[in-house]
């Protein structure tokens, strides 16, 4: 169970690596964050709230050998306001962590204020001649679709989700042989929580100047062979990738994405993917919010088409909006935004999560989100 032996362990190893070590071998950086959202509740009830979450993120990584390297991402979070007196917030609290080892916990909880702290990323690498090896929490970031990536099924992700650069890591080990520049073969194997291990092969290699890979394994009771492809068409990125899936109990299905991107030199860039979701339904009675509240599934429908869009306003303005609509009901999610540049590492941003469709459409059971955050880089 973590507690607060976590914290005095971390900050330990961040003081003793940054003491004993010099500039070029140890990097130490971070930042801190405020993030001010108002909203009302999705499940199991709507209730207003309003949540102002403070993180501090510390990172330190080395090389303190050739053959041996670190990384380490510690979160230290405080969350005011009423959102800590909603029942979403109860059963989200009640629920077990998504990764193997318990490494976060709450050492303020009252109804106030929540504060806790977690190892967001721990890992050590060793590299050989023969293979590199990366042990611990990490990102495994297989796939080449912007939104959707069926074949990421270690690190799972929802396009719809407030903060879109954070991805949960993985416990597991991942073996890479490098073959050539652009050719690599890698082994995941990740232990699971009162499931089967997962673990999969992923071969990765340039054809005709176009980026292929296969992957092959079994993530908890199903098995999933997989292709991806990265690309370009005259100046325009291309991409996509599928996997199919044979669960031991229920039908198999199949994911799979098309996307193109295009970078304009006004600074412009927009994209657009297709998605096919074969585990969901066209059907909205046979939707399974159950499953996707508890974060086992990104989205409950079959048909869905997103688009981003970025655009520099100015040289410390930017403008970034994503779109995704699902066909099978016609509900919609559209995500505006815009990012100030303060100051050298300073960010201000404000933006909206606009959700709309029938009541039982799958945007249509959530509410508007509006939001404003400040960033400090270190």
């Amino acid at each position: 169970m973590c507690d607060a032996r976590l914290i005095v362990a971390t900050m330990l190893l961040f003081v003793a690596t940054c003491a004993l070590a010099d500039d070029e071998a140890v990097m130490f950086k971070g930042y801190y964050k405020n993030l001010l959202t108002q909203a009302r509740t999705a499940f199991p009830q709507a209730e207003r709230y309003t949540l102002d979450l403070n993180r501090l993120r510390l990172e330190v990584r080395g090389r303190p050998a050739d053959w041996l390297g670190y990384d380490v991402q510690y979160d230290n979070e405080a969350l005011l306001g009423s959102y800590l007196d909603t029942a979403q917030f109860a059963q989200l609290k009640a629920a077990r962590p998504k990764t193997y080892w318990d490494m976060e916990s709450n050492y303020v909880d009252s109804q106030s204020l929540v504060m806790r702290h977690r190892v967001h990323r721990s890992f050590v690498s060793l590299n050989t001649a023969a293979v590199d090896a990366f042990l611990g929490r990490q990102r495994i970031a297989w796939g080449s679709g912007r939104m959707w990536n069926p074949t990421d099924l270690f690190n799972p992700y929802n396009p719809a989700q407030l903060e879109r650069d954070e991805r949960t890591g993985v416990d597991a080990v991942l073996l890479e042989k490098s073959f050539s520049a652009l050719s690599r073969l890698s082994f995941a194997y990740a232990p699971q929580r009162n499931a089967p291990a997962s673990r999969a092969v992923r071969y990765r290699t340039n054809f005709a100047k176009t980026d292929i890979a296969l992957m092959a394994g079994k993530f908890r009771d199903s098995r999933v062979v997989g292709f991806e492809f990265a690309g370009r068409i005259g100046d325009a990125g291309v991409y996509g990738e599928a996997a199919h899936t044979r669960p031991r109990a229920g039908d198999v299905f199949t994911r799979g994405v098309m996307g193109a991107e295009y970078a304009f030199e006004n600074t412009l860039t927009i994209g657009a993917e297709y998605y096919w979701n074969g585990e969901g339904t066209s059907q909205r009675t046979r939707y399974d919010f159950v499953r996707m509240f508890a974060g086992e599934i990104q989205n409950v429908a079959k048909h869905y088409t997103g688009a981003h869009l970025r655009y520099d306003v100015t040289p410390l303005l930017r403008s970034e909006n994503h779109l995704i609509l699902n066909h099978d009901d016609v509900s919609r999610f559209f995500a505006p935004s815009l990012v100030y540049s303060l100051a050298s590492n300073w960010d201000v941003a404000a933006g909206v999560q606009l959700f709309s469709g029938d009541a039982d459409s799958e945007y249509g059971r959530f509410h508007n989100v509006y939001y404003m955050y400040l960033q400090r880089f270190f």
